[in-house]
């Protein structure tokens, strides 16, 4: 098996208290991230060869993220390097990506500034057996979307397993395009499409029952999972597996569980429970980390969900993009749930 290549921005996060106090302190807190090297992180941290692709510029800032990647067990190879900054975002410490408060600033960086023609995709994919990338590349502008498009047809023309997240991030569609006029061309060429029912029908155009909400309850969630993976594995006669998470705020906690859809059965997994978490940030993100470490390996479908499962939940006890959960310590936590 080759590498499993994740595509996206590098982000670093920045995170400012809600009470002001970093204006008095002097001191921000930050994290290095983004959704694709969340992924690239845990892969690595549980042995998986992983790989990141993104685009940063030629200073000192970029050559000590990448060395502090090196550090994390990713392969670095691949990066392109060009472009004036680093995309940044801010958001409240335990706040959910979400939320209103979140303010992107990732105009003109060295990703959202990307051409199509400008990659040597044989160069990039050499020894690449799964590639990875998420709904929020083509939310930056067209010309990322197109570099998109141009990647999934060139691992996809190599044979390579193709993964997407389709997360929703309301405040980066910006540039005329709705998601339903970007996203069904990229997910054709998935085999493994990640999200939940509500991203599905916006992304996708796959209907939620209208009073799904209102009924709030996990059959009809359940049911509702079921219908959404058919439709898109109609829809998407590649698609093999589809996967879904809910998640359910209670308080200051929390109640977890996920499905994945494949050979026509849909399974569920634990339901995971906590009065109160951490951090909300790259739980989803460690789910894919999850499902692609399970179905790397070819793990029995219902293990790679628990196992992803558990990995997600762990990640919102843990301050950080990244998770820094072992599989021992994902095991542990599977274990305690039985």
């Amino acid at each position: 098996m080759g590498k499993v290549l994740n595509f996206g921005e590098l982000l670093l996060r920045i995170c400012p208290d809600g009470d002001g106090v970093w204006l008095k302190e002097n001191k921000l807190p930050f994290y290095v991230g983004g959704a694709e090297l969340n992924v690239a992180t845990a892969l690595a941290l549980w042995d998986i060869p992983s790989a990141y692709f993104t685009a940063l510029p030629e200073n000192f800032m970029a050559e000590q993220l990448v060395g502090y990647l090196k550090g994390c067990k990713i392969d670095t190879s691949r990066i392109h390097h060009g472009g004036d900054r680093i995309g940044l975002y801010y958001l409240p410490k335990g706040k959910d990506l979400k939320n209103a408060g979140v303010i992107y600033d990732r105009a003109n960086s060295a990703f959202a500034s990307l051409q199509t023609g400008s990659i040597d995709w044989d160069k990039v994919l050499d020894g690449i057996t799964w590639f990875h990338f998420s709904a929020i590349c083509p939310a930056l502008n067209q010309a990322v979307a197109d570099v998109c498009l141009e990647a999934v047809k060139a691992a996809s023309a190599k044979g390579i397993t193709i993964s997407i997240d389709l997360n929703y991030r309301a405040k980066l569609w910006q540039y005329g395009k709705q998601p339903i006029a970007i996203i069904p061309q990229l997910v054709q060429y998935a085999d493994l499409v990640m999200g939940n029912i509500w991203a599905a029908e916006k992304m996708l155009g796959i209907a939620v029952a209208e009073n799904i909400t209102t009924v709030d309850d996990q059959a009809t969630y359940l049911e509702q999972a079921k219908k959404t993976s058919q439709a898109i594995v109609e829809q998407y006669p590649k698609c093999k597996w589809v996967a879904n998470t809910f998640r359910f705020d209670q308080q200051q906690g929390i109640k977890y569980y996920t499905t994945l859809y494949t050979d026509q059965e849909l399974l569920m997994s634990k339901e995971f429970n906590a009065e109160k978490i951490l951090d909300k940030v790259g739980s989803g993100d460690c789910f894919m980390a999850g499902l692609i470490y399970g179905l790397y390996q070819k793990n029995q479908p219902l293990d790679t969900l628990n196992f992803a499962t558990a990995a997600a939940f762990n990640k919102l006890f843990i301050p950080s993009d990244c998770t820094t959960a072992t599989v021992a310590a994902v095991k542990q936590t599977l274990a305690e749930n039985d």
